[in-house]
């Protein structure tokens, strides 16, 4: 285990900076200036990166004129909805700092983002494109084993964010991924307790020595959802724990405290089986006061997870964000808002709207001390990242986003972190030529030309190299189909597919393993099986070709059968019976 017994530099070193800036500015705002500092709102970049100033009516996502945000609602924290090119970004960053520096007081706004730099295909959890440099899914950089790698990952990232203007990563999540079935075990370090709680250390060390603050999440674990049904809905609105493994789930967090993060966002989920209300994490005082800043002695900001207070309808798409505030549901929004600052938090993550908090100030649910304690955390916050001292280095602009993002030195790192994440789960390498007739599922056509001879038919192919996705259930509704959930078991008929191609040359299968798929039926047949988790072509090909060596082992255990699966606890690591191929798992090939 990495010592954390001393916080890394960058934003952890400044948190108690700038005190005296930031006692001045908390004496100095309004009531309604300090409510909207507690407010995270969504917003999107308009056009060439422009402020988006459409009506809420007129916007895709419902959300509000940003000039409105800033000034007449008094929002310093606003969370990028849309992934707009870098470059589009920076120029809407000029463009956010100037407003707010035309506001009463000057204050500047802090930037978050989802994860950018990954694959996964959900918008809801994480948006991909914008020219940041590709990396495997969190789930792959814990296949690397490799710390050190993670830190360095962790740190190119922050400095790819900060180039663009963005300050505040709403990530890693330290869950552990002890139910399979969950549909958000990519983004985890995997199932075992240790390994997460190093790697998360690590990548929070890396975004915070570049300048950006960490959000570690779904505090104090999401990972044990009860049926693997995701949180976002009320199917999930529940963490369990049939095997008392609580502290195993904590254990990721008390490391990140341990290494400095300056942000936590609790999870959405309502638990069964501990000592607390059957109410969302964020409305626990025992949960946030005792555990987290009594236990554990975090003194940052928690923010919540988006729609806690209120849904959001999104007119021009037909869609409607249900309120997620499990437990609190027959709550009034202010009573929710009274009970969310009560148990501890400081930021209402996706809201705009003031009025809830407001009128929790004017009823007496809240006390204006109260509110000060949050303000001067967030404030505290923006001095550590400098803000408060103006742009500086960290503004965003043209040339810092082509000098700080997709760099050669950041595509070589996300090749080599790439590389390292791939698993071997079975076979051999093939010897590739030029004239090796290769037909494909899944593969650029025109990157396997620079290996071999790509052929449409397998009746004309030497061999078949074939990329799928790990199963899931198809769910009904937009937001819930972005959620991979349900069965873990390939249909039939893919086993079928491939057991043919199989039957008729040397075959190479690469499972996108964004869960645990059940490997079972492949794993019995004469093929080669690879484990990904989100890597390019050229890469999977260099490995399958033996012109680079492969390393990488499983973060979790592959299992048997959805029976074993549906017999297993939530939150138990490694409870499934017999797994097909365990953690750690992982054949080393060396380059031919």
């Amino acid at each position: 285990m990495v010592d954390t017994s001393a916080a890394p530099a960058g934003v952890q070193a400044g948190v108690r900076a700038g005190a005296e800036q930031v006692e001045s500015l908390l004496a100095a705002m309004t009531v309604e200036e300090k409510v909207g500092s507690l407010l995270v709102a969504r917003v999107v970049t308009g056009a060439d990166g422009s402020l988006w100033e459409g009506t809420e009516s007129e916007s895709p996502f419902g959300f509000a004129p940003t000039t409105e945000l800033v000034r007449a609602r008094h929002i310093t924290h606003l969370t990028l909805m849309n992934a707009a090119p870098a470059a589009e970004l920076a120029r809407w960053g000029e463009n956010v700092r100037r407003l707010a520096a035309s506001t009463r007081l000057g204050i500047p706004v802090s930037v978050a983002a989802d994860p950018v730099h990954g694959r996964n295909r959900n918008a809801q959890v994480a948006m991909s494109g914008g020219g940041f440099t590709v990396l495997p899914e969190p789930i792959g950089l814990a296949a690397t084993r490799d710390p050190a790698l993670v830190r360095e990952a962790a740190r190119m990232i922050g400095a790819e964010l900060r180039a663009a203007g963005i300050r505040i990563a709403l990530h890693p999540m330290a869950d552990l991924a002890t139910e399979p079935r969950w549909g958000r075990v990519a983004g985890t370090f995997g199932e075992d307790p240790a390994l997460a709680a190093e790697l998360v250390t690590e990548y929070v060390a890396g975004l915070q020595e570049s300048g950006v603050a960490a959000t570690v999440k779904h505090f104090p674990g999401g990972g044990p959802q009860r049926g693997g049904e995701d949180s976002h809905f009320e199917r999930g609105a529940h963490t369990v724990y049939p095997g008392g493994r609580f502290e195993d789930h904590l254990a990721p967090f008390a490391a990140a405290v341990r290494a400095g993060v300056v942000r936590v966002m609790p999870g959405y989920a309502a638990p069964i089986g501990l000592d607390a209300d059957e109410v969302g994490f964020a409305f626990e005082r025992r949960i946030l006061t005792d555990v987290l800043r009594g236990r554990l002695g975090f003194d940052g900001v928690v923010v919540t997870d988006f729609n806690i207070v209120s849904g959001m309808r999104l007119p021009r798409l037909g869609i409607e964000f249900p309120v997620r505030a499990w437990g609190m549901l027959q709550a009034s929004p202010a009573e929710r808002v009274a009970r969310l600052f009560d148990a501890g938090v400081d930021q209402l993550g996706g809201e705009d709207d003031p009025a809830p908090l407001l009128e929790a100030l004017e009823r007496g649910l809240i006390s204006l001390e109260r509110v000060d304690v949050s303000v001067r955390r967030v404030l505290r916050e923006k001095a550590a990242l400098g803000l408060l001292d103006g742009p500086g280095d960290g503004a965003a602009d043209a040339d810092r986003v082509a000098r700080h993002i997709a760099t050669p030195e950041h595509i070589e790192l996300a090749r080599r972190v790439q590389r390292a994440s791939v698993v071997a789960l079975q076979g051999g390498q093939l010897r590739l030529t030029a004239a090796t007739r290769v037909y494909t599922e899944g593969v650029d056509r025109e990157v396997l030309a620079r290996y071999a001879t790509p052929v449409e038919s397998l009746a004309d192919a030497d061999v078949a190299i074939v990329r799928i996705d790990a199963p899931f259930e198809p769910r009904e509704g937009m937001l819930e189909q972005g959620f991979h959930q349900g069965s873990l078991e390939f249909p039939p008929a893919t086993v079928e597919r491939i057991a043919a191609i199989a039957a008729r040359v040397p075959t190479v299968v690469d499972v996108f393993l964004d869960r645990p798929a059940v490997l079972t039926p492949l794993a019995a047949l004469p093929l080669t099986l690879l484990g990904s988790f989100g890597v390019d072509d050229a890469v999977l090909l260099d490995i399958v070709t033996g012109a680079a060596p492969t390393s990488g082992r499983l973060p979790f255990d592959i299992p048997r059968s959805m029976a074993a699966v549906e017999a297993s606890r939530e939150d138990v690591p490694f409870d499934t019976v017999d797994p097909v191929f365990g953690f750690g798992h992982g054949l080393v090939w060396s380059s031919l």
